[in-house]
């Protein structure tokens, strides 16, 4: 199971041709609060770049962008009655999507964990 990052904080772990994406503890502890996440539906495509959802915290609102195309296999149902778990879990539990990729040589262009711990300094 490799894990990749993006420039836009979200984390993307990869076994077979699943994936699971969810934003980064360093977006998390940013966004402040997390009260709503708007998510999109199982069977929903989208390519690398689109806006795949909203974190709303008591700070801002954070648009969610696909670091990878793919297709909604299943959204976290937790988030609509508990977006807080995003706070306390968003590296584990608190999930976003699970996806089908469409093109796994998209992987590439994400960052490995010392690339991202780099980024954010």
């Amino acid at each position: 199971m490799a894990t990749y990052y993006s420039e836009e904080h979200e984390w993307v772990t990869v076994e077979g041709d699943t994936a699971t994406i969810g934003i980064t503890q360093h977006a998390a502890d940013q966004l402040g609060d997390i009260v709503f996440v708007e998510q999109k539906e199982a069977g929903d495509d989208f390519e690398k770049g689109d806006e795949i959802g909203v974190i709303e915290s008591v700070k801002a609102a954070s648009e969610i962008y696909a670091p990878v195309d793919g297709e909604v296999i299943e959204a976290n149902e937790v988030l609509a009655d508990n977006p807080g778990a995003m706070n306390e879990s968003p590296e584990g539990d608190a999930w976003i999507y699970k996806i089908k990729l469409s093109d796994a040589s998209q992987l590439d262009d994400l960052m490995d964990l010392d690339g991202y711990k780099a980024l954010i300094g």
